[in-house]
């Protein structure tokens, strides 16, 4: 099992690179993650919200303005 996961994980850092080798300056191409091994914990990540998911502080007083003036 160590075995193919680390093959499967090598192959998908070499295709990683050629992508990144070979794409656009602009292009985000998300690092492969490692595939887990049997006994490892497995690790929780918590992502933290964007601050552009949330509205700003004008678009929450305009939406208020125009909900008081229905």
């Amino acid at each position: 099992m160590y075995v193919m996961a680390r093959i499967s994980e090598g192959m998908e850092v070499s295709n990683y690179l050629f992508l990144q080798a070979n794409s656009a300056e602009n292009t985000e191409i998300p690092a492969p993650e490692p595939i887990p091994r049997p006994g490892e914990p497995v690790k929780v990540v918590q992502e933290k919200p964007k601050p552009e998911d949330f509205a700003s502080g004008h678009e929450v007083a305009a939406f208020f303005g125009r909900m008081n003036s229905m």
